[in-house]
């Protein structure tokens, strides 16, 4: 396998028509459903509404035009929203663009060195746990919104426990017509998707969130009350970069980089089973990288591969990476010409959406399969990825789970003798 091969060069090899024409549809089907995540993600990772179509726009159409997979969907995901809320809380913006290029250079480099495969090293007990744990990082930033809670100005949290800390503190300013909005908007996402299996029901939960707003006279926050909405496209500008803030920036260059490389290859391997290939996963890793770097000199956060798009570009039909770019280039459409129309989102509708996300992702099913599986050593494991990813950050989660993992299969293997 070589280390650099598009998958866009080798799939179209007996191409035809209608393999073009799904392409198309699948692309514009997961554009739709991409819409109101990458605006709700961007918000849930503390940057403006437009960053996350820059996202999935730039790094969607790059890792899909250069990508090992045929069908992989990157762009903005859940598992970095509250991670690039403390880069952007800590550093700001332009601290985030920064680590965000130096990631991408990363990943490059791990593509270009081949170490795509090292990602078969990391245990399923280490996945599940920080996965699990991303997944209650994210239900809890966003039950401000869904309650509708006021905060004195100047007020910020950045770790889990602080925000929840704040929830319960200003339980009194609930907004009865936010959580309503909110409750609707779960019914609309949970309900509608046994009923109406072609529509996206995140757009379903946008359209009549913002009408309710619209035509009644109630106050709830939306997008366009929170940030200022524009529409056009995203500029290149060159970050302030200095030794200083390089250095500084390293560990979440690191972060960043690590969990794009393990979210994007395992969104491969899912994808590889759906569609019976193989991808190359160095391959991958270079067009994600490229697809971050970009991203940062453009205004946006960091991508890598969404499974749950990916998995809805295979389910329409997709056969090429050709899907993937028709998404960014729909996007892009809509970034020109509709983008004003996200002011109107009001913010309960956003918690919801991440909520479902949250769920979604929280992989509950196998954190209990393993609870269930009554294994000490893998429990342990588990529940201590868990708590760290909650408690402190990825990276020390992801770092301390390896060590302790592989330390204990070394006592083992040493008592067995």
């Amino acid at each position: 396998m070589k280390t650099f091969e598009p998958k866009l060069l080798t799939s179209l090899k007996g191409y035809t028509a209608k393999d073009v024409l799904n392409d198309i549809v699948a692309g514009i089907i997961v554009a739709i459903i991409a819409l109101p995540l990458s605006i709700a993600l961007a918000i849930a990772s503390g940057a403006s509404p437009v960053t996350g179509l820059y996202t999935a726009i730039i790094a969607g159409f790059v890792a899909s035009m250069l990508g090992g997979s045929k069908v992989n969907i990157s762009g903005p995901t859940a598992a970095f929203a509250t991670i690039v809320a403390g880069i952007i809380a800590t550093e700001g913006m332009e601290g985030l663009l920064i680590a965000t290029i130096m990631a991408g250079a990363i990943l490059v480099l791990l593509g270009l060195f081949r170490l795509g495969n090292l990602i078969k090293y990391i245990p399923h007990t280490i996945t599940v746990g920080f996965t699990s744990g991303i997944a209650v990082t994210l239900f809890v930033g966003q039950m401000k919104d869904f309650l509708g809670l006021t905060y004195p100005s100047g007020t910020h949290a950045i770790e889990t426990l602080e925000k929840l800390s704040l929830v319960f503190e200003h339980i009194s300013t609930i907004n009865v017509y936010a959580v309503l909005i909110g409750v609707v908007s779960l019914a609309i996402l949970i309900f509608v998707p046994k009923i109406l299996k072609k529509l996206p029901p995140s757009l379903i939960a946008v359209i009549v969130g913002a009408l309710i707003v619209a035509l009644l006279p109630i106050d709830v926050a939306t997008v366009g009350s929170l940030y200022t909405i524009e529409a056009g496209l995203p500029t290149i500008s060159v970050p302030e970069f200095s030794v200083d803030k390089v250095i500084a920036l390293i560990p979440s260059a690191v972060t960043i980089a690590l969990l794009a490389s393990i979210e994007s290859l395992l969104s491969c391997v899912v994808s590889d089973k759906m569609v019976g290939d193989t991808h190359n996963p160095n391959t991958e890793l270079i067009a994600l990288g490229l697809g971050n770097v970009f991203v940062g000199f453009c205004g946006g956060i960091p991508a890598t591969g969404a499974i749950a798009r990916t998995a809805a570009n295979v389910k329409n039909g997709a056969k090429s990476p050709l899907s993937g770019m028709t998404h960014a280039l729909v996007l892009l459409l809509v970034l020109v010409v509709l983008m004003p129309l996200a002011s109107m989102i009001p913010m309960p509708v956003i918690a919801s959406i991440l909520f479902v996300v949250a769920y979604n992702m929280s992989e509950y099913r196998e954190f209990f399969a393993i609870i269930k599986s009554r294994q000490v050593t893998d429990i342990i494991v588990l529940v201590l990825t868990f708590v760290l990813t909650v408690v402190f950050d990825l990276v020390v989660a992801i770092v301390v789970g390896i060590v302790l993992h592989y330390l204990i299969k070394l006592i083992k293997s040493k008592v067995a003798k």
